[in-house]
């Protein structure tokens, strides 16, 4: 097989890494078009993944519309040079957008409801859209789900094994208690209108956290210049290390919770999209008791500190985390059995 991949943001890395590598194994060509976007290429080097690079995320809220007009363009163009027999992303316009234009069969791998009309209009120009059986949303005849979530392609215990030691290398005590908060800008398409923790409340959360250890800060952009904490001590694909250690994780950032309580961390997830109503695989984390939501900065802080204080609280995650694990897949070979498939 000849197979694309489209990565536009860093968690397109984390969940498409394996099933890139196992397809690489068995002989398969395997073609990677990225964004330049945080840590994206970053991370895309340290897992000697080769790339090529088709855009740059600009600040500027204007930016993004010429942005994406440009990457379909070079998206069609690298689909012809490169002629896959698939083409795979998340939900991503110019990977569809190539597809459709070269007759190219594509999967695309959604898991959240904020993409609104996007995916109303991407759905029916795929061959198939994979989703958790968390999503509520429902977009046709071609939409298949499965038990997980797209975090459990790299995160599953079949994939992924938290070590102390690499923790230790850079000056982390696994046995220790400690925290990890996210802060992420709100700059995306979906996060238009929404919002996350105050200025305000993140310095008072941060500092609240601290009386119970270290707090390691990974913030989208430049935090407040007043906020205490230390930054993440790792590379970025060690990340999930930093996590999977964690006393606690709290953050306006859904991917970074969705991670933290597969992982069996104990988790508050703080943001103005609010419960499941919105995004429907926090129903499933909230049914096994792994994550708080909340659109409360002040109870987010509150809740993150009841956790904080409580040696039990990461004992009881792992239970539930176990319990989810009994009823979920690896979303990798799941993944790789759909492309195939789509392939043809």
């Amino acid at each position: 097989m000849r197979v694309h991949f489209d990565v536009t943001h860093p968690a397109h890395v984390h969940l498409f890494r394996h099933a890139i590598e196992s397809l690489a194994a068995e002989g398969h060509a395997v073609g990677v078009t990225a964004r330049e976007k945080e840590v994206t290429t970053a991370l895309l080097d340290a897992y000697g993944i080769e790339h090529e690079v088709l855009s740059r995320k600009r600040e500027a809220a204007w930016a993004l519309g010429p942005e994406w007009g440009v990457r379909t363009l070079r998206t069609l163009d690298y689909v012809r040079r490169f002629d896959p027999d698939v083409v795979v992303s998340q939900l991503n316009p110019s990977a569809v957008g190539a597809a459709t234009l070269t007759r190219t069969p594509s999967v695309v791998f959604h898991d959240s409801e904020t993409a609104g009309r996007l995916a109303d209009v991407l759905a029916p120009l795929t061959d198939v859209v994979c989703s958790p059986t968390g999503v509520q949303q429902r977009l046709g005849d071609n939409h298949r789900f499965y038990d997980g979530f797209h975090e459990l392609a790299y995160l599953h215990p079949d994939r992924f094994e938290a070590d102390p030691d690499l923790l230790a290398e850079y000056g982390v005590d696994s046995e220790a208690s400690y925290a990890v908060v996210r802060f992420v800008s709100m700059g995306a398409y979906h996060d238009v209108g929404e919002a996350g923790l105050a200025r305000e409340q993140k310095r008072r959360l941060v500092e609240t956290l601290a009386e119970h250890g270290p707090v390691y800060v990974s913030s989208e952009g430049e935090p407040p210049a007043d906020l205490p904490g230390d930054s993440v001590p790792v590379p970025p694909d060690a990340i999930h290390h930093l996590l999977a250690n964690a006393s606690v994780f709290v953050g306006d950032s859904d991917t970074m919770a969705i991670e933290a309580a597969v992982l069996g961390t104990p988790t508050v997830r703080v943001d103005s999209f609010g419960d499941g109503d919105v995004l429907g695989c926090f129903n499933e984390l909230e049914r096994f008791d792994l994550v708080h939501s909340t659109t409360d900065g002040d109870e987010a802080v509150e809740r993150a500190a009841e956790l904080a204080d409580d040696p039990a609280a990461t004992d009881r995650w792992r239970r539930r985390r176990d319990r989810l694990l009994d009823e979920t897949v690896d979303v990798s070979a799941y993944m790789v059995d759909t492309i195939r498939e789509v392939a043809g």
